[in-house]
């Protein structure tokens, strides 16, 4: 699975999540716009799609 990091371009609008394996931090992201900063408190390195807004057919 394909992590991206804070800054990067989002490339498909959906839910994504840290991945820390700790399951809590999730971020709604829209394509084009700029990943956020994972919380403080988080191990993780990046954001990982959870499930994309529109599934391809």
């Amino acid at each position: 699975m394909t992590v991206f990091s804070a800054g990067e371009i989002v490339p498909t609008s959906g839910i994504y999540e840290c991945n820390c394996g700790q399951h809590h931090e999730y971020s709604t992201d829209v394509k084009g716009h700029r990943f956020p900063p994972l919380h403080d408190a988080c191990t993780g390195s990046g954001w990982k799609l959870k499930a994309a807004s529109h599934p391809n057919p």
